[in-house]
């Protein structure tokens, strides 16, 4: 068996404990057929999972509670305790205690994955105003992972069926845009999605289309000289790195049109330019994945949603994508690393042999 043959372990964050995330958890792992295609390891409590499986009666999921990684059973959903104590679990409630526990859960399964426990994770949501602590100061799970694996950049690499977005600035004001935006930054979150394209989607040669930060993209700096001063120079350095980008583009047209059916990738200037075309294109089943990271993590394209929160309505779809993802990237980095290892064992020795024969006979 091949490591891109390998059913692998996937880790699987709570997120906010009176959010929908261990709901959409035990609805996407109560089908029973995922058991073959991964081993899921969830960070949390039983008690946690007792609760929400409870509220939403479900009588397909069971789980085993694990405490040592080497006891993994590959035929069930294993639940890895992350605390012991008595919590109080309000679903639809924003309090601290839900900040708390999602980042003891979050922090336990990015350890698993930098320690290679996990093959890959799958963070369900938290909020962003209750995890604020001393200990974690980030605006939420993209900067904290950039940190966690002391990465020089990683991109927020948002992906579908049918479009992948990619952005420069993430959460951050409107009005401080511009400002964040600089060639270099550009040039950088261009290499990495480049690079994620063909290592983690199997794609050769990746075409990526960049979008101006101002309306008609600054109409040739009418409108604007960001596009002139500092997008148009990181193409061209881009493309001087052997990047096959294009833009900027208007974005109103650009998905307007349908134009970013002819790219593998797309690079947004910042959140709601790229999102909001985003999610009204992938139809609920969008997933955010973290590029430039050695490890594999991906996430639903959707929040704590409190006010559904333990009433047993929240659809798990975009968390299945999410989880199918992770599988495919994990397959498609292994078989990528197969290819790369050794490029001369794809080549048997009659072929090779014949192509000597053929030389030599021109000769």
């Amino acid at each position: 068996m091949t490591n891109s043959d390998k059913k692998p372990v996937i880790g699987f964050s709570c997120g906010d404990i009176n959010g929908i995330g261990t709901e959409i958890i035990i609805k996407a792992l109560s089908d029973n057929r995922l058991l073959d295609l991964c081993t899921p390891v969830i960070f949390g409590s039983g008690k946690l999972i007792n609760f929400y499986k409870k509220s939403i009666n479900d009588g397909n999921f069971n789980y085993q509670a694990v405490k040592d990684f080497q006891r993994l059973n590959p035929k069930m959903v294993n639940v890895y305790a992350c605390w012991e104590e008595e919590i109080s679990i309000t679903p639809g409630q924003l309090n601290d205690a839900g900040g708390q526990y999602a980042i003891k859960s979050l922090t336990a399964a990015v350890y698993a994955l930098k320690e290679k426990q996990i093959d890959a994770l799958v963070t369900a949501p938290l909020h962003k105003k209750n995890v604020q602590s001393e200990a974690f100061q980030y605006t939420g799970h993209t900067p904290y992972l950039k940190a966690a694996f002391e990465a020089n950049d990683v991109a927020m690499f948002m992906v579908a069926e049918n479009l992948r977005v990619a952005l420069v600035t993430e959460h951050v004001p409107v009005a401080e845009v511009a400002q964040h935006l600089s060639r270099e930054s550009i040039v950088s979150k261009l290499r990495i999605i480049n690079q994620s394209l063909k290592k983690d989607f199997g794609i050769d040669k990746p075409k990526i289309a960049v979008l101006g930060l101002n309306p008609h993209a600054g109409d040739e700096g009418l409108v604007g000289k960001e596009e002139e001063e500092i997008i148009k120079p990181a193409i061209k350095d881009a493309k001087q790195n052997d990047i096959l980008c294009f833009g900027p583009y208007s974005a109103d047209a650009f998905f307007a049109r349908g134009q970013f059916e002819k790219f593998d990738a797309v690079l947004a200037m910042y959140h709601d330019q790229g999102l909001i075309p985003f999610k009204s294109l992938a139809i609920g089943e969008g997933v955010n994945y973290t590029a430039g990271l050695t490890g594999i993590r991906t996430s639903p394209d959707h929040g704590t949603a409190f006010d559904i929160a333990g009433k047993g309505k929240a659809d798990e779809s975009s968390l299945l994508a999410s989880l199918f993802t992770a599988i495919d990237i994990f397959r498609s980095r292994n078989g990528y690393a197969e290819a790369r290892s050794n490029p001369m064992k794809k080549i048997s020795a009659s072929m090779f042999a014949r192509v000597v024969d053929e030389k030599l006979e021109e000769e």
